[in-house]
């Protein structure tokens, strides 16, 4: 038996509006928002009385997308630190393919993007960057080159 595809990345985020905002900005489309609570939602996440916001937003070609959830309860346990290197264990990014990546940047920083290093070009290829996001998630970049 094989996967069919892979459905969405999910991210905890503090703010539910600053989090959709940063996406749309970033060229995401919102598919909906609903509230998840009960029963399966306890028994699929190992929780006890979870309410949660949701929020679906995703690519404009329809092919992937990200949960972004709000937990009203069970209370958030401890965020990490919000400046975590790039190599630490676990999920670290999500990254987007970009036409113009300094107007992307540049249109993300009101949003609170900064970048973690700086812009980078790979050979005749790609330009890349990594900058954190909401809830301190790092977001890489990547144009290609033509």
């Amino acid at each position: 038996m094989a996967i069919q595809r892979m459905d969405n990345v999910g991210i905890v985020v503090e703010d539910m509006d600053a989090a959709i905002a940063f996406f749309v900005e970033l060229g995401m489309e919102l598919e909906g928002r609903a509230v998840v609570e009960g029963p399966v939602a306890d028994q699929c996440t190992g929780l006890d009385g979870v309410r949660c916001d949701i929020a679906m937003v995703r690519t404009p070609d329809g092919h992937s997308r990200l949960e972004l959830a709000k937990y009203r309860s069970p209370a958030v346990i401890g965020a990490g630190p919000r400046n975590r290197p790039h190599n630490v264990l676990g999920t670290h990014r999500v990254m987007f393919a970009v036409d113009d990546i300094e107007d992307t940047v540049a249109r993300l920083r009101p949003h609170g993007a900064e970048l973690v290093g700086e812009i980078a070009r790979f050979e005749d290829s790609y330009l890349l960057c990594y900058l954190r996001g909401p809830a301190g998630i790092i977001v890489g970049l990547a144009e290609q080159l033509r």
